[in-house]
């Protein structure tokens, strides 16, 4: 009876130690920012913490009133994110939650750095965890590049110009322009196109504000012209990473669509 009593107890001392190692392993890993959020009438302060699970919010701005707004009882799981935009000192998740209010948009959380601090390890972290869900804009230093072009990204009422890299499995959009740089791995692209040697058009993932819910499109003027083998090579490797079957050149694909 003394022999099980131990063995009982030796079990559940057991069991709290591994407990408590996985959460400090599971804190070690998380990332903490102090950060303004935007609100529809009004801004607070808090701590945002990104970690395995997803994304959490506690706002701490002693001036309110109201109860602290949170994520889902302090937590957004990423199956629970419909998209998650970041840039060097903002992050935006979007839900899947209707506001009823403004018509049944999908709610938004917006959060924004002190001057000085990034989101660079974060972005590091979420892009090994999300998929085409992640908006990255800004350029990812470490992607190697096979060629690249200086460009104008072309806008509805101002463009930006910048340089267009191509690495073996990203494409990286790189300005000076706040906020317009953007990381692309080929997982979130769904399309590239070109009318002429001097055009090309990369379709995303991304959410397009004047479309509700539909793709976003970016459209370049090259300052360069683009080598047919080039964009024949980048399209064949985009779709590859698909695991779609594809035809063995450009010329047989004009063939099928006539």
């Amino acid at each position: 009876m003394e022999m099980a009593l131990r063995s009982q107890t030796t079990v559940a001392t057991a069991v709290v130690i591994v407990a408590a190692l996985a959460q400090a392993g599971f804190a070690q890993n998380a990332l903490r920012y102090e950060v303004r959020h935007e609100h529809w009438l009004r801004d607070g302060s808090g701590t945002l913490v990104i970690d395995q699970r997803g994304v959490s919010y506690q706002e701490t701005s002693k001036s309110k009133r109201k109860k602290p707004e949170r994520l889902h009882h302090d937590q957004l799981n990423y199956e629970d994110i419909q998209q998650l935009y970041i840039s060097p000192q903002k992050l935006t998740v979007v839900t899947y939650r209707d506001q009823v209010w403004r018509l049944g948009m999908d709610k938004e959380y917006e959060f924004t750095l002190p001057t000085g601090e990034t989101f660079a390890a974060a972005y590091a972290f979420l892009k090994k965890r999300l998929d085409e869900r992640l908006v990255a804009a800004l350029a990812d230093d470490e992607v190697q590049p096979l060629w690249e072009l200086p460009v104008k990204r072309l806008g509805a009422l101002r463009g930006s110009e910048g340089a267009l890299v191509v690495g073996a499995e990203h494409i990286v959009y790189r300005t000076e322009r706040r906020e317009q740089s953007r990381t692309w791995r080929f997982q979130d692209i769904e399309n590239i196109s070109s009318a002429g040697r001097f055009d090309l058009t990369i379709t995303t993932y991304e959410r397009a504000k004047a479309h509700y819910g539909s793709m976003k499109e970016f459209h370049f003027q090259l300052k360069q012209p683009l080598d047919e083998r080039r964009f024949e090579a980048l399209w064949r490797r985009l779709n590859r990473s698909k695991g779609l079957s594809i035809l063995t050149s450009l010329e047989e694909r004009n063939q099928v669509g006539k």
